[in-house]
């Protein structure tokens, strides 16, 4: 790859914009300069905004390619293509793709599709058929009576950056209501009788499963030296145990005051882009402008929605008037930092250079994006 300049434009950096250029050489960023460039072969970027790629730490998106319609599965290798190109779409450079790994019920389609999905994500990358750099978040599901032969192989991939704990027993986290959870596992709600038996049952595999398997999974987090992350605290006490177990991250609280704890306790805070455009969590729980108006937003996921991010950061600036690099932040340093990656998330001279061109006042959509100095979307 040649040295490229990229020149007239309004660059946001750590904590300001200011109108620049930049110069990339192979994968990094060579130069980041004030004022317009003056040299030859600069290219006139039309005073766009340069942003820094957005970094997803969690993102579900694969999800919906494997399954496009309920009972129809996608051939796995074309759902990856399907995905990768779709994250890179919406700016999303460096992404954690979240496999889970069980699920509270036991023929889902997550269990279903776990194995595919990992094999094509390992293919495309030794391929090298994967634009965005991709890495893997594993969602242990502690009370699946088979989640440790499933996920002691998945461990061997270094591919795997962070590890969350999750739990989706109804009743408590995100499934307080059980209506709720019946809906979303396509379960029939009508009979009070039939959700207190299932409650009761699923109680029953929690208590017997999760204590050993939470053992067995931080001993495999340790060896590893990989991220951790809890996932749904609603309580306190989910936060005091997340933080016994050595999480960093808080991921997708439910409530404000398992937020504050986990603000109090230093942990890093996730919440879902979609739940701040739609103004509120389509699941009940807190709505994320609340976490931020609260100082316990640290991270923004797009969680199932890949689109989420650029809007969000328009969302954060006119609700809260918050200025755009701490906007920006939320999706790039911040998820970085948190992943322990310290070589992007900024425009800096010596980091990589994924970068986002992007138009529009706000800035509003993405133009061009390069991944380790390649431009790897044009229009």
């Amino acid at each position: 790859m040649s040295e490229r300049i990229l020149d007239n434009l309004k660059l946001v950096l750590t904590d300001e914009v200011v109108h620049g250029h930049v110069v990339l050489d192979g994968p990094c960023i060579r130069a980041v300069g004030q004022g317009r460039a003056g040299l030859p072969g600069a290219e006139d970027c039309g005073g766009d905004w340069l942003l820094p790629g957005f970094v997803e730490l969690h993102t579900d998106n694969l999800e919906k390619h494997l399954v496009p319609r309920p009972g129809v599965a996608f051939p796995a290798g074309a759902a990856v293509q399907a995905h990768d190109a779709q994250l890179l779409a919406a700016g999303i450079t460096t992404a954690c793709d979240a496999l889970a790994v069980g699920d509270v019920e036991a023929d889902s389609v997550r269990v279903r599709t776990l194995q595919a999905a990992h094999a094509a994500l390992v293919e495309a990358r030794r391929a090298g058929g994967l634009r965005s750099d991709h890495y893997l978040h594993l969602r242990a599901e502690l009370p699946y009576p088979g989640l440790l032969p499933l996920l002691e192989p998945l461990l061997d991939d270094p591919a795997v950056r962070l590890l969350s704990l999750t739990d989706h027993t109804p009743g408590q986290r995100q499934f307080r209501n059980l209506q709720r959870y019946a809906a979303y596992y396509g379960l029939p709600a009508a009979a009070a009788s039939y959700l207190e038996d299932l409650l009761q049952a699923r109680r029953v595999q929690q208590a017997r499963y999760r204590p050993t398997h939470l053992q067995q999974v931080l001993r495999w987090v340790r060896e590893r030296r990989l991220c951790l992350a809890s996932h749904d605290d609603t309580l306190v006490s989910d936060v005091d145990e997340a933080l016994a177990c050595g999480a960093s991250i808080c991921e997708f609280p439910t409530t404000l005051e398992a937020a504050e704890a986990a603000r109090a306790a230093g942990l890093t805070i996730v919440a879902g882009a979609p739940n701040l455009v739609l103004g509120g969590s389509h699941s009940g729980n807190v709505a994320a402008l609340e976490l931020a108006r609260a100082g316990c937003l640290d991270v923004l996921s797009s969680d199932y929605v890949p689109a989420s991010l650029l809007p969000a950061l328009g969302v954060l600036g006119t609700q809260l008037g918050w200025s755009l690099p701490r906007a920006v932040a939320t999706v790039s340093h911040a998820p970085a930092r948190a992943l322990g990656l310290q070589d992007r998330g900024r425009i800096g001279e010596g980091l990589r250079a994924d970068l986002l061109r992007v138009r529009g006042s706000t800035p509003d959509y993405v133009a061009e994006v390069w991944v380790g100095g390649r431009r790897r979307l044009a229009q």
